[in-house]
C-alpha cells in the first residue's frame, strides 16, 4: 500500500469522526494537500504535509504511516508528526481565558430548538473562523 484515499486517512487517524465528516470538511475547502487544495479522493503518499483547519485551528500534519482502517489513538499519533506551532496549540487557552461564565438564554424561551441550535453553531464556527484570520 503506497497511497490511500485522504479523507480516509483523517478519519483513520482519528484527526475526525467520520468518513463523512472528513470528506464534508476536505469538500469545504479546509484540507491541503502539499500546499494545493484537495478533493476527498485524492490520494496521500508518506512524506506529505497536511494543512488541516478543524474547529478553528489550523493543524499541521505529515504522514508517516499509511492507514485505510482506523486504529486505536495510541496506533494514531504515530501515523503522523504534528509540525503544529505551539501558539496554535494555545490558541484554545488564550481565547478561553477569563470567559468562565456560561451562556445565557433569555428566561422563559426554553431550550433552542434543532433550527436554532445549527444556527448557533454555524455563528460561533463563523467567529471562530474570523478571529483566527486577522
Amino acid at each position: 500500500m503506497d497511497k490511500v484515499r485522504i479523507d480516509k486517512w483523517l478519519w483513520a487517524v482519528r484527526i475526525f469522526k467520520s468518513r463523512t465528516l472528513s470528506a464534508d470538511v476536505i469538500k469545504k475547502g479546509k484540507v491541503r494537500l502539499n500546499g494545493e487544495p484537495v478533493k476527498p479522493s485524492s490520494n496521500v503518499t508518506v512524506g506529505d504535509r497536511l494543512l488541516v483547519q478543524k474547529e478553528g485551528f489550523n493543524l499541521d500534519l505529515e504522514v508517516v504511516k499509511l492507514l485505510n482502517k482506523r486504529v486505536g489513538a495510541p496506533l494514531a499519533v504515530t501515523c503522523y508528526v504534528n509540525h503544529t506551532t505551539e501558539e496554535e496549540m494555545n490558541k484554545y487557552k488564550d481565547w478561553f481565558v477569563g470567559k468562565t461564565q456560561g451562556e445565557f438564554r433569555e428566561k422563559g424561551l426554553g431550550r433552542p430548538t434543532k433550527r436554532e441550535r445549527r444556527e448557533i453553531e454555524s455563528f460561533k464556527e463563523d467567529q471562530l473562523w474570523d478571529d483566527g484570520d486577522e
